[in-house]
This record gives structure tokens, sequence and C-alpha cells, in this order.
């Protein structure tokens, strides 16, 4: 059986995302590929029961940030996973799965939902989505943007 050649797609280690179920766009990413899962800015995150289902409900990043919108969202619970953070410590977050638009195409990701109020950007896209899609050329940022804007 021969294997079959996978184009992948250049990205840049920084890139603007969009999650259009979470009404959430051009949304600052950092790309690494030392991180396995992704992960998103959250604040108020809590796991709660309706008709016998788990949910998360959250707020999306908090009120510094210039996209915040003081929505709270409720999602289905996709799963609970142990996650090590930037520090080497192993936190339980809840992760959900969402889509997320990139150079003009939409797929299905797990997204970890965490605190990055330190962190420089809200979003870390990981090696997860990256596998069999994207390059990453550490000299490039917002690739994915940039064509998104000379598109339209």
């Amino acid at each position: 059986m021969k294997n079959k050649k996978i184009r992948k797609q250049v990205i840049g280690r920084i890139e603007k995302l969009d999650f259009p179920k979470l009404d959430l766009f051009d949304i600052g990413a950092k790309i690494d590929t030392g991180a396995f899962t992704s992960s998103i800015h959250c604040t108020n995150i809590k796991k709660i029961k309706k008709e016998g289902k788990s949910y998360i409900r959250f707020n999306l990043l908090d009120s510094g940030h210039p996209l915040y919108n003081n929505r709270l969202y409720t999602v289905p619970l996709y799963s609970e996973k142990e996650i090590k953070n930037s520090f080497g410590q192993v936190e339980k977050r809840f992760v959900i799965k969402t889509a997320v638009r990139l150079f003009g195409k939409t797929f299905t990701i797990e997204l970890s939902l965490t605190d990055r109020s330190t962190m420089g950007y809200p979003v870390l896209l990981g090696r997860k989505v990256l596998h069999n899609r994207f390059i990453v050329d550490v000299s490039k940022k917002n690739l994915s943007y940039k064509q998104k804007v000379s598109n339209n």
C-alpha cells in the first residue's frame, strides 16, 4: 500500500482564527507544536446538568479583551482531561468540541477551557489540530487572516 501524499498548508507562528459556533472572529492564537491540545481563554467555567446531561457554562475571554461580549455560553461537555499547563503542572480541564475556520476551511477541533489571562494570546493551537494539515513557518504570522482579507 502506497502512502498517500497529503498537501499541507503553511501556517504562521501567530494566526487569527474564527470560531463560528462561538460567534468569535479574528481572535489571536499562538501556534504551539509543543502543546498537544488546543485551549481558549475562559472565565467562570462551571459544569452543569440539564435534563440529565452534562454541559459546560463559561464566559469567553475576560472584560479586558476587546472581543469580550459578556455572553454566557452553554455547550455540551465533550470530556474532562488532565493537561499539562505551560509550567508543567497537570490540571484537570473541561474540553469542548467546536468549529474553527482557517484558510477558508472549517473543521472540528477540541478546545480545553482554561484561564490564559497571563498569556500573550487567548488561544493556543496545539499539534493535534496541526497534524496532517499544517506546516509551521515561525518567520510568518497571520497567513490565514491575510488570505481572508485579500479574498474579501
